[in-house]
Formats: C-alpha cells, structure tokens, sequence
C-alpha cells in the first residue's frame, strides 16, 4: 500500500499538475490530495468521456493531465480514447480501478468489465500495467509511462487495484461556488428569412477574430469541413471525431492557456450527446471560452435526420449551469456580441445561433491529417508563457 502523496508527488515532479475525472472509492485518497493542495487542480466532469476530452484539451495547452476513472466508466470514454486522442496523437495519463477483478468480491455490474479490462485497454492500443503497490515502484512506473506518452503521444494507463492507496482525508472545499444569475436570455429563435447558412457564421467568425490571440475548435461533421475549405489557418483545430467532445477539448484548453480565447463552435447534435458538458463549464470555466451551437435542428452530415432542438432553448440551460452569459437568436448582433472583445467576462460565454441546413458543393475532406492539425495548433500557440 502506498501513500496518495508518494505518487501524486511524484507525477509532480514529472510535470503533472491537472487531475480531471469521475470518481471511484478507490481513487479517493488521490482526488482527496489534490483538492486539499492548492498548487494541483483536480476537475470532477459529468462523465468519463468528457474527462478524457478536458485532458487531451490541456495537454494541447501545455500542462500534461492524469485522467482517473472507474473501469465502468471505460464504455464512456472509448469514443475519445479511440477518434480524439488516438487520432489527433494527445498523450493523456490514465488510472482505471479494477472494481470487478477476478477474485474480488464486488457488485454484479462489475464482474464482466472486471474480467475484461486489460482486454478493453489492449483492444483500444493503449499500453497498460498494473498501479504500482509500494513506493519504490512508482517513479519507475512513471518514467515508463512518460517515455511512452513522450515517444508515441498517445495515452499510457495504469490498472489500479482495491487497497492500492491507504486512506487520506479531504480538507478542503472541491467544487467553486458560481452563483446562478438571472440572466435576459435571447430566446433561441429567428426572424423569418434571417436565418443565415452556416458558411456565413464561420466566415465572420474567421474573419472576425485573432489569428494570435484566439484558438478556433470546431466540431465534427460539416462544421470543420467548412472551416477548413473557407480559412484553414493555424489557430484551428477541426475535431473529426469523438462527436460531442469539442466544447470538453476547448474547456481543458482554455483553463491550461488563460492567455488566449478559445472559441468552441459546436452543433445541435453534437451539443444534445454531451450535454453535461455545459454543467462542468458553467462551473470550471473562465472568461476566455466562448461556446457557440450552430443549430440548425438536424444532423446535417448524416442526412439531415432532425434533432430534438426545436424543443430545446441551450442559452437557458447554459444560464442555469452557471455560464456568466447566454444568448440566443440568428443575426449578426449576436454573434457580435458574443465575439465582442471589449465585454469583460469572468466566466464562460454561449450562443445559440439558428442556421439553415445544408452544406457547400463539394465539400472536400481536410487535406491536413489530424495529427499534423494538433501538431501545428501547438507549435502556433507556443509554450505556456
């Protein structure tokens, strides 16, 4: 058994300062630690997925992160651990608890994953071994992750066992408090014959922003095809997989890199498979994200199947989740105003914008792979000043 503080500090030592994940009995001497040491930061997210998506976010910002879950909570996280930080080659560092190990007596719902675990991992291509159990196997441990994570930038796991970690008490309050305004919220509608396409909003927003000092993340599907055939510049990051992730990549990434704005352009659809995303944004993010949904009420690249959108006001549950400032609507003012740089903010912005369906003729594909996309994202923002 170790001590949560032998591994946490040594993980220090090696650069890991961010610990972002969904709990689990096992990991909580670890999550205990972090949150009572100012120094760390420790995220709790709505699911696992949307950790491992805030995780490869700040590590595309500069600051390596340790992603913790329950092996459960693996079903969750295959979409981003295989078309997100496989992908786009973002080494995260992983802790899974092996609730449900063969031998172990453990709830019913774990014996099946317990058994399959290391097979999951594999099956994934993620290297794994075993938490290290004494103190003189943890540096060891992690210079073999880091060597990894250094040479092939994908993710490395550790397997974590019961009792691994003996018992440290929480001291320190875990969640900011946000107050909840009650903000005028733009209804999420449109004047009739104003509802722009979506080439129009990404051209203002290319046009209408820093190639410096802002980060441009767009979701999968025609969203970042369009970006990429209208402006295809340095500051973009086209997310063509792990659908739903973009805003929980652009969160991580804006609470690594304080200096820039990061400006997530979601979708409907994208924005309905994650919802609880705008939970852990209302309440960890700052004043240089801005999130915008371009909904047009249907899934647009798969044949233009309708989303439940039309029944759904965002900018309304974005204000009750604590984001400092929400709107709706489909003309220009918003989008100005939602862009607008001399409006001081302190915590997230969101946008509603109504667009059309449809898409350009011709759409190509990224001609960019979308490890050469992180790779240029990253020399282009440089280090964390």
């Amino acid at each position: 058994m170790i001590e949560a503080g032998n591994f946490v500090e040594a993980a220090r030592a090696r650069g890991f300062l961010r610990y972002v994940g969904v709990p689990c009995s096992f990991l909580t001497p670890f999550i205990n630690y972090v949150i009572n040491d100012e120094s760390l930061a420790y995220l709790s997210a709505a699911n696992e997925g949307d950790a491992v998506a805030i995780g490869a976010g700040t590590a595309l910002g500069g600051e390596p992160a340790v992603v913790m879950m329950q092996n459960s909570g693996l079903g969750n996280a295959v979409s981003p651990l295989t078309s997100l930080t496989w992908v786009f080659r973002i080494p995260v560092l992983l802790i899974v608890t092996h609730r449900g190990a063969p031998g172990l007596g453990d709830e019913p719902q774990h014996e099946l994953m317990g058994s399959i675990t290391g097979a999951m991992l594999d099956a994934m291509q993620i290297p794994w071994e075993i938490f290290p159990s004494s103190a003189a196997g943890i540096e060891p441990a992690l210079d073999r992750a880091s060597a990894w994570m250094a040479a092939e930038r994908r993710p490395f796991a550790f397997i974590m066992q019961k009792g691994t970690v003996a018992p440290h008490p929480l001291r320190r309050r875990s969640i900011p408090k946000r107050e909840i305004a009650n903000l005028p919220v733009l209804p999420a509608t449109a004047p009739a014959g104003s509802i722009p396409a979506r080439a129009d909003v990404l051209r203002r927003i290319a046009t209408g922003t820093s190639l410096r000092q802002d980060v441009l993340i767009a979701t999968t599907g025609y969203t970042g095809r369009e970006l990429h055939a209208l402006c295809d510049q340095p500051n973009e990051l086209f997310v063509v997989g792990s659908m739903g992730c973009a805003s929980a990549l652009g969160l991580g990434l804006s609470l690594a890199r304080p200096d820039l704005r990061i400006i997530v352009i979601d979708g409907d659809g994208a924005a309905l498979m994650r919802m609880g995303i705008l939970s852990t944004i209302g309440t960890y993010g700052r004043g240089n994200l801005v999130h915008l949904i371009l909904d047009n009420e249907a899934h647009d690249s798969t044949g233009a199947q309708a989303t439940v959108t039309v029944n759904v006001d965002f900018a309304r549950i974005a204000a009750a989740c604590g984001y400092e400032e929400t709107m709706g609507g489909g003309g220009t003012d918003m989008l100005e105003r939602l862009l607008d740089r001399d409006r001081v903010r302190t915590g997230p912005v969101l946008g509603q914008m109504k667009i059309k369906t449809g898409t350009l003729p011709d759409l190509p594909r990224p001609a960019v792979t979308p490890e050469q996309v992180a790779r240029r994202l990253m020399a282009h923002i440089g280090p964390k000043p």
